[in-house]
């Protein structure tokens, strides 16, 4: 099981900085015209996170969220859907392939856009958090395969 948290452990995870990320998520609710949505859930904590998304050529043009989460993963989707719009597929897979590491690994924070989720090292020692923290990016990244998908058969 690990060894137990302490309040110290707790109060630096759950930083002002992250509680204010958590507070103010930017692009909630759900876009009506949307190319593609995607919901992922956590099973470890029952966090979940559905994402619209609107494309043109390659990139996001608007994107929405419903962020059912802690405040790590609200925070998360606040740092993601501050600096997704115009996003490629590529960039997207980079900043969750690298946030799976700075989180996983001890990696280095994830380059710009995501640069922001620096806030969450802080989480690295708390596995039970990753997967609700990594849910606004995996969501975000499968709804533009299915775009591309979709796209390439017609």
């Amino acid at each position: 099981m690990g060894e137990p948290v302490s309040n110290s452990d707790l109060v630096k995870l759950y930083s002002g900085q992250i509680l204010a990320l958590a507070a103010d998520i930017p692009r909630i609710g759900r876009l009506e015209n949307r190319d593609a949505s995607c919901q992922k859930r956590s099973p470890l904590c029952g966090s979940t996170v559905t994402v619209d998304i609107c494309m043109d050529g390659g990139k996001i043009t608007d994107f929405a969220q419903d962020v059912k989460a802690c405040a790590l993963g609200q925070a998360a989707a606040s740092v993601v859907a501050s600096a997704i719009i115009g996003c490629d597929a590529a960039t997207v897979e980079r900043g969750r392939d690298q946030l799976l590491a700075m989180l996983k690994q001890d990696g280095p924070v994830p380059d710009a856009p995501f640069d922001g989720l620096e806030v969450l090292l802080p989480a690295r020692e708390f596995k039970n958090r990753h997967a609700s923290i990594m849910l606004c990016l995996e969501a975000t990244l499968e709804a533009m395969q299915s775009v591309e998908k979709n796209a390439a058969t017609r």
